[in-house]
């Protein structure tokens, strides 16, 4: 029995792959979504479970006592042992109890003068909607109390003490309380806004490490949330700070003021920047625009008066002036 020797013929159905040179070139950058604050917006707003908070609050009863228990021990031990030691370690235990003591006054205090601005707002609400002359003066004595002993506002003061007597319309009163109180502070305010968003915006455009932005982000945005209450009269705290920044970020995501948007980076990015530099940039100016919008808002949280005479800050002329002279020099180069 003899075989077939015949050359056999395979036929290739598989696709035909393209050369390097005909495939598509590789896209110079992903679109930028501002990751880092979209993330600090989730951390501040995420809104804990009763079984958390009751967690937290028993690890923090337990850690409590057991310090306060090997305190005890180990201050009776040195007692026992030399008696001037143990007294001295006794005194440096009182010390820190008492500067303990005094962190939580303040902190409720900053807790109670949150509250304090929080009343003022809604009273100037009423009087400018009642436009009630008794009520707006009563809401301009109380900002006016409110700022008191401030060297900045002394002039203030005194000019509002004068106009006021001679103005007999609420809403005039209102008009004259935020022009000559507040206007100063907004333009104070406002530059610690620009501060804060040229800072997380240089971060993530320089700095590649993981989790920077992320951790520099909610630094920064806290930081910027807690001295704009200081500006317009809050108190420093950390819990007031944090109860502020969250109310703000729950406010921007209800809103979806965190989403992403054409309008947001228009005056910056220029129509084609951002097609051309890379994706560490783009995600600087998204995550710098958005830590505006943040401020913005935490303005008119702790502001003891809505915006009314005075012009709302825009957040497009907040980050113009924030970012464009930091990219400045990278749109250059690019050119």
């Amino acid at each position: 029995m003899t075989t077939s020797k015949s050359p056999l013929l395979i036929e290739d159905d598989a696709e035909r792959f393209e050369s390097p040179a005909e495939a598509a070139p590789v896209p110079d950058m992903l679109a930028a979504e501002g990751a880092a604050m979209q993330a600090v917006a989730a951390i501040a707003a995420r809104k804990p479970s009763r079984l958390s908070k009751w967690f937290w609050r028993l690890l923090l009863a337990l850690m409590t006592f057991a310090l306060s228990v090997a305190a005890w021990d180990f201050v009776t031990s040195l007692v026992t042992r030399n008696l001037y030691v143990g007294y001295a370690a006794l005194g440096l235990l009182a010390l820190f109890l008492g500067v303990c003591v005094i962190i939580a006054v303040r902190e409720m205090a900053a807790l109670a003068r949150l509250s304090r601005v929080g009343d003022i707002q809604e009273e100037v609400r009423k009087a400018r909607e009642a436009d009630d002359l008794a009520a707006a003066r009563h809401a301009s004595d109380r900002l006016a109390k409110l700022y008191s002993g401030r060297s900045d506002q002394r002039w203030g003061e005194a000019a509002l003490s004068e106009r006021v007597a001679e103005s007999f319309d609420g809403t005039t009163v209102l008009d004259l309380t935020e022009t000559t109180l507040l206007a100063p502070l907004d333009r104070a305010a406002r530059a610690e806004v620009e501060a804060a968003a040229r800072q997380v915006a240089a971060v993530t455009a320089l700095v590649p490490l993981a989790l920077a932005d992320v951790v520099v982000a909610l630094t920064a945005n806290l930081r910027m949330i807690r001295r704009i209450a200081e500006v317009y009269g809050g108190r420093g705290g950390t819990l007031s700070a944090w109860r502020l920044t969250r109310a703000v970020m729950t406010h921007l995501l209800a809103t979806g003021a965190m989403a992403v948007g054409d309008d947001l980076i228009g005056s910056v990015a220029g129509g084609g920047v951002l097609s051309r530099v890379s994706r560490r940039f783009g995600e600087g100016v998204i995550n710098g625009a958005l830590t505006a919008r943040v401020g913005v808002a935490a303005m008119e949280v702790c502001r003891p008066m809505p915006f009314h005479a005075e012009p709302r800050p825009s957040v497009t002329s907040v980050v113009k002036s924030a970012l464009t002279g930091l990219f400045s020099s990278s749109k250059d180069a690019s050119d």
